[in-house]
């Protein structure tokens, strides 16, 4: 990309082994431009094309990078009420999110398209009024692959983000090795990463955001609750920490404190195998008839509307006693 860097590269380790087959990849380390949509859609761009210019093969963004993580927002609950400011303050941030499949999702894969390379992204999505963390992944060839919603959101996330369930676990075959999503504190449930080590891998791209007060609205719009005073506009209310692992627990790049920034890692693929031989989760390192995991990958809806051709023997039968 001609010009000026948007953000330093952190890049720490792109002398690997390339005996083995490697792939370069980017996480980068940045703030949304909160309530404004387009704009972070334009600010991902300069960022993905940046990247692909070290010659990134896959670009991680941090959680709900497109709509942003509304900290400090209250949305005006207290126990047994919510304030009129804080049911503006979600419609606002509902505005902010997308559709998954939408304009913006297509957008995504058009980058992903225009600069070669794979693009997993955090993004608010918006289904009907309902609102979930949910990380998209595109291919090089600017295709939507899919996406994973967050299962369980963290603390006050649950009264404005809904709940994922196990058909959006998805791990993705490429020709650069199988890519998964886990968003924020779902790395912390050890089932979860179970289901995941049966899928694959792994390195570890971590990516997290790093914002000011000033990348928020300023107040009476926008306020932070719990603190004594409103922060400066310069004070750092997420401090990033962004790394790249390997899978024998290598730090590759990382972790950042500093600032916004791209950290870039080329990872030797011969390292996973290396380090399932010492420890491997689900294979010989496993107990099945001890211990075992069932994950339940069929959608769960709200509302199922099922005709009689549909209907089971039983549940005809159910409908005859009823009658």
């Amino acid at each position: 990309m001609a010009g000026e860097s948007v953000i330093p590269e952190v890049e720490m380790n792109a002398g690997a082994d390339q005996a083995a087959a490697t792939v370069r990849v980017t996480v980068v380390q940045a703030a949304s431009v909160f309530y404004d949509t387009p704009a972070t859609l334009d600010k991902a761009e300069k960022l993905i094309a940046e990247a692909a210019g070290y010659g990134s093969q896959l670009v991680l963004f941090p959680e709900v990078f497109i709509g942003g993580y509304p900290h400090g927002c209250t949305f005006g609950l207290v126990v047994g009420n919510r304030t009129a400011k804080g049911k503006e303050d979600f419609r606002k941030y509902h505005a902010s999110a997308i559709d998954v499949p939408g304009p913006e999702v297509s957008r995504l894969a058009a980058l992903a398209g225009k600069y070669k390379v794979f693009l997993v992204i955090g993004v608010v999505e918006r289904a009907g009024y309902a609102l979930y963390n949910t990380a998209l992944t595109f291919d090089p060839l600017g295709k939507y692959l899919g996406k994973h919603r967050k299962l369980m959101p963290t603390a006050l996330e649950r009264v404005f983000l809904g709940c994922g369930d196990g058909s959006t676990i998805p791990v993705y075959d490429t020709p650069i090795g199988k890519i998964g999503a886990l968003i924020c504190w779902e790395n912390r449930m050890p089932l979860m990463r179970t289901a995941m080590y049966a899928k694959g891998g792994c390195f570890v791209l971590s990516a997290i955001p790093f914002t000011r007060r000033k990348d928020y609205p300023p107040p009476p719009e926008y306020t932070f609750g719990g603190l004594e005073e409103e922060p400066s506009p310069e004070s750092v209310v997420c401090s990033g920490g962004s790394v790249i692992i390997s899978p024998s627990g290598t730090v590759l790049a990382g972790p950042n404190f500093e600032g916004e920034a791209l950290l870039t890692a080329d990872l030797d693929l011969g390292e996973i195998v290396r380090a399932k031989f010492d420890f491997d989760v689900v294979g010989h390192y496993s107990r099945p008839e001890v211990l075992s995991l069932v994950v339940k990958t069929d959608p769960k809806a709200a509302v199922s509307f099922v005709s009689d051709a549909e209907k089971t023997p039983s549940e005809k039968r159910d409908d005859v006693l009823k009658t």
